[in-house]
């Protein structure tokens, strides 16, 4: 339910903006709160969804799930970042035609890349460390990308959503293992 949940988010967010260059009013307000931060500081905010990071992070994935011996998962952990991203840039951009500086923009591309990884590593791990770490590079990510100029807000919030929908949609279910009977 939750992963139905946020694609239906995602894809309803950027119904007010398709087709337009324009920023919402929650866009320019977060623009102006990230607009005193140094381009030194953008610049490193926007280093987790460099390519080199996303992708290390998706390989500890697959080497946490070979360890654990969950091939399936390893499998998954590689392939369904990467449908996430096809899905973005062959399909959600181009249907939203949501255009900053003559590149469409909405959903994120960066921060699908980037929310793809964290969540399957979320799901590997299941720890909460990795759950705050993934918040926390969220967070500069988006401050970085809307500082820099790449995205609005809204573009990184529908692409956190597209993501984490993808992801979740794609993840087997955990089984419990079977309790003994008593009796």
């Amino acid at each position: 339910m939750p992963a139905v949940v946020c694609g239906l988010l995602a894809l309803l967010l950027g119904l007010p903006f398709a087709g337009g260059t324009t920023p919402g009013t929650v866009d320019s307000a977060f623009a102006g709160a990230v607009a005193h931060l140094s381009p030194g500081v953008l610049r490193a905010l926007v280093i987790p969804t460099e390519p080199y990071v996303v992708i290390a992070l998706g390989l500890l994935a697959v080497v946490l799930c070979l360890r654990a011996g969950r091939r399936t998962e390893a499998v998954l952990a590689l392939a369904v970042p990467v449908v996430a991203i096809l899905l973005t840039g062959w399909l959600l951009k181009p249907l939203y035609d949501r255009w900053k500086n003559g590149t469409l923009v909405y959903p994120s591309g960066h921060t699908v890349s980037l929310v793809a990884v964290l969540t399957v590593l979320v799901l590997v791990t299941r720890r909460a460390i990795v759950v705050v770490l993934a918040a926390v590079a969220l967070l500069a990510a988006t401050a970085g990308l809307v500082g820099m100029g790449y995205h609005y807000l809204t573009d990184v919030a529908g692409g956190t959503l597209f993501a984490v929908a993808v992801v979740l949609l794609s993840w087997p279910v955990p089984r419990r293992e079977p309790v003994p009977s008593s009796g």
